[in-house]
């Protein structure tokens, strides 16, 4: 049997896409069986990450496999070791599976060609953050039930230096979701297919759904406002903006808070930002579970 990977959300389709949403319904509601027994995973993050990583590691330890970090400070790739050799070391140590970040887009994709197990993509400089965009669509379906043909979203924020944006864009358009992409004319990307508004004011009352992004200033290479005070006066998500809207909030995290959110939308209940986190964890045990074990 091929070897499977997620590199980007085009991995799967919709049908594999609905049956990982239904394995981590089951895990949700608790499920749960040791499907990934005495598995090796190893975890190998050349960008720092506090969410992802850990979410994976919770998500294989909840199926009983075992995982091992590599930490790049202290690692031999810190010594010039190349990246292709490092894979081919990780992968004579007969993992089940590697999740890598890398700040070079095609990265995962490049080293899914060099390993005998699944690679699964835990972000890759600004081009894709697949498990990010199923955790989003199963958080979204959550509330607005399955069938998404018409709703509303509003990406909002850095969308032109973001991987998540770029997944969401893709998934999110093939299960029916109308997109907006709404942020200043320097963050938004080249694009004749989407909808853009620079007016987060007048498009909040048009959405069903509003996904915040942190504004990615490690991706800058010229400072493109005077200031993030300077940003948020225009496009930080506040409660009087929102007002009684009947929306829910979506943000990857981690959140620039009064920037990106104000502190009374983080906690108003149309925010599942934590929603999210939670179910990235059943996300990523469906991930792991099927790209391991051919489910």
């Amino acid at each position: 049997m091929a070897i499977k990977h997620l590199t980007n959300t085009r991995d799967f389709t919709v049908g594999e896409i609905e049956k990982l949403f239904q394995k981590a319904q089951k895990y949700k509601n608790k499920l749960i069986k040791k499907t990934l027994q005495d598995k090796l995973i190893i975890t190998i993050f050349f960008e720092n990450s506090t969410r992802t990583r850990s979410s994976f590691e919770v998500a294989a330890k909840n199926l009983g496999a075992n995982v091992v970090s590599l930490n790049i400070a202290t690692s031999s790739s810190s010594k010039g070791e190349t990246l292709f050799d490092t894979a081919a070391n990780l992968d004579a140590m007969n993992p089940h599976a590697i999740v890598v970040r890398h700040k070079n887009s095609g990265v995962p994709k490049i080293l899914s060609n060099y390993v005998k197990c699944p690679i699964v993509n835990g972000g890759d400089g600004s081009f894709a953050h697949p498990t990010q965009a199923l955790l989003d669509l199963f958080t979204i379906r959550q509330y607005l039930g399955n069938n998404l043909e018409n709703k509303k979203i509003a990406i909002v924020g850095d969308i032109k230096n973001s991987r998540v944006a770029n997944s969401n864009i893709e998934l999110l358009g093939r299960f029916g979701l109308d997109i907006t992409l709404v942020a200043p004319p320097q963050f938004l990307p080249s694009t004749t297919k989407l909808k853009t508004s620079h007016n987060l004011k007048q498009t909040i009352k048009e959405v069903d759904i509003v996904m915040s992004l942190r504004t990615q200033t490690e991706r800058h290479t010229s400072q493109m406002y005077a200031s993030l005070k300077d940003y948020a006066s225009d496009f930080c998500i506040t409660k009087e903006i929102v007002e009684d809207k009947n929306i829910i909030l979506l943000h990857p995290g981690p959140v620039h808070r009064n920037i990106d959110i104000d502190d009374k939308m983080l906690s108003d209940p149309r925010c599942k930002v934590l929603n999210q986190v939670e179910n990235g964890v059943y996300i990523r045990m469906a991930v792991l579970d099927t790209l391991i074990n051919h489910t």
